[in-house]
């Protein structure tokens, strides 16, 4: 029998993701899949349960400064933007020639130059035909694209949604951001492409960035008895103590994983999970879904540690 696993957000812990969340915050989970569809984001397969977990620990407020850690150009960045937060999005993945639908969706900006250019423009040859004959036929398309381009104007996005900071930058080494800079951090299955000793690493860059008071929201791989490598998803799964150890929480900090098997139980038999994976989960085996076969063999955890005074 599964007890209640809510708890309060302001204190540290570790929660294996239960397929509950889903319903108990019914209202937060379609509109994370409503931002993936407008934007076009295919979401990993237990995605909605991060998000949903993270965005109800962060107990953000419209203003604030928060750093999305190995953001990529995923969904919690653009929703918390919605919300009137101003967004540190950091990744090591160059995101200087983001699409038109993500300039569109709210301000954006470079935290240094080359982190963000301008929308780029077609030049002459671009609009001519292929110098082969026999590929002139995919000149009309070529054209259109060209022309689309070359029209496009930067987008006016909603005035009312917080800014987007591009930072295109390893974890491990976020030198330009000052010390205690933003109140919180967010991570969404990003920090688990960390071995362990370069999580440790992360981690304490992460903390150094965040105000005294504000909290690390991250999910990861969880591992039941020893930590391992998922090949297919190049991701690390965690024991509870090898989190314990890494983010240097409290013996008094709460966890579920005396759970683990229950909730990896009900995990494996979600209908709605396993019938609404992305389709590109069917087009390689290189994925933590391979080729769409509903067979998950690890399972979210989250951990929300907070940055003391003094």
């Amino acid at each position: 029998m599964l007890v209640d696993t809510t708890v309060k957000t302001d204190m540290d812990q570790i929660e294996i993701l239960s397929v509950s969340l889903l319903n108990t915050h019914r209202a937060l989970v379609e509109e994370m899949r409503r931002i993936g569809d407008e934007l076009h984001i295919g979401l990993g397969w237990h995605y909605l349960l991060d998000l949903n977990w993270a965005a109800h620990m962060l107990q953000h407020n419209p203003g604030q400064h928060v750093m999305d850690a190995g953001a990529g150009t995923g969904v919690m960045q653009w929703w918390l933007a919605a919300q009137g937060i101003n967004v540190l999005s950091v990744d090591r993945s160059d995101r200087a020639n983001l699409d038109l639908r993500f300039r569109a969706w709210c301000p954006l900006q470079g935290l240094r130059p080359g982190d963000l250019q301008p929308l780029p423009r077609p030049g002459l040859r671009e609009f001519l035909p292929p110098r082969r004959p026999w590929q002139w036929h995919r000149w009309p398309g070529n054209l259109y694209h060209a022309l689309s381009i070359a029209m496009a104007k930067e987008p006016r996005p909603p005035h009312h949604r917080g800014t987007v900071t591009i930072c295109n930058q390893d974890l491990a080494n976020i030198f330009d951001i000052p010390d205690a800079s933003v109140d919180a951090v967010v991570s969404i299955s990003a920090l688990e492409h960390n071995e362990p000793d370069g999580l440790r690493c992360v981690v304490k860059e992460l903390m150094r960035v965040i105000k005294p008071g504000g909290k690390l929201v991250a999910t990861l791989g969880a591992a039941k008895e020893k930590d391992w490598f998922h090949e297919p998803s190049k991701g690390w799964c965690y024991t509870e103590a090898t989190l314990r150890d890494i983010f240097d929480l409290p013996a008094d900090c709460s966890s579920n994983y005396d759970q683990y098997d229950e909730l990896f139980e009900m995990l494996r038999d979600c209908a709605e999970l396993r019938e609404n994976l992305a389709d590109f989960y069917f087009k390689s085996d290189e994925n933590g879904m391979p080729w769409g076969i509903w067979d998950p063999k690890y399972q979210s955890v989250g951990v929300v540690k907070t940055k003391r005074y003094g």
